[in-house]
């Protein structure tokens, strides 16, 4: 009897790990947008970056964190002019990155920039993250990040300003992001 949980925990274990599905109503986006971003790095391309890596100060960090990754998907959209795109493009996202296993830990609505940012993280038990999920929404702007793979906290920030990822700011009274990389 001692088959059946194996099985079980051998058929559980790709679960945890399950990438975030991109809906086909983005594609779609794609082509009424005036500026996109579009990065898919899976795992194998995550451990050849790695190797890329000196292993010295700020190379050590980012190639602990690489080893860690099983994929990093970003989709950003600019758009010439408001109403290009539909927030319950969203959606489909938003149904992925539900309880138990996901939390949503930033909420942030602007009604006077009509800015919104949401922040996800899945638990990824030992004090780890799973998971990451960024979704920004300005009138002309759209884009979700999704990181999936074990992520210590402390080196979050680490992971900004790299494969399409924007710099995040971590401030007490707000959070915000930039393209710019500073």
């Amino acid at each position: 009897m001692r088959f059946v949980p194996v099985l079980l925990l051998a058929a559980l274990i790709p679960l945890g790990a399950q990438e975030i599905k991109m809906p086909a109503s983005l594609e779609k986006l794609a082509a009424k947008a005036d500026e996109t971003v579009d990065v898919t790095v899976d795992s194998s391309l995550l451990k050849l970056a790695g190797k890329f890596l000196s292993g010295k100060g700020e190379d050590e960090t980012a190639r602990k964190i690489l080893e860690g990754l099983q994929s990093i998907t970003v989709r950003s959209y600019e758009f010439s002019e408001e109403g290009q795109y539909d927030p319950k493009d969203l959606d489909d996202i938003r149904a992925q990155v539900k309880a138990p296993q996901w939390s949503r830990i930033v909420g942030v609505r602007s009604k006077k920039d009509r800015e919104n940012v949401d922040v996800y993280f899945k638990d990824g038990g030992n004090g780890n993250l799973g998971g990451i999920v960024v979704l920004c929404e300005e009138p002309t702007e759209l884009t979700i990040v999704s990181i999936v793979g074990t992520i210590d906290p402390s080196q979050l920030a680490s992971l900004g300003g790299q494969f399409g990822i924007p710099h995040f700011d971590f401030d007490i009274g707000s959070i915000g992001w930039r393209r710019d990389g500073k």
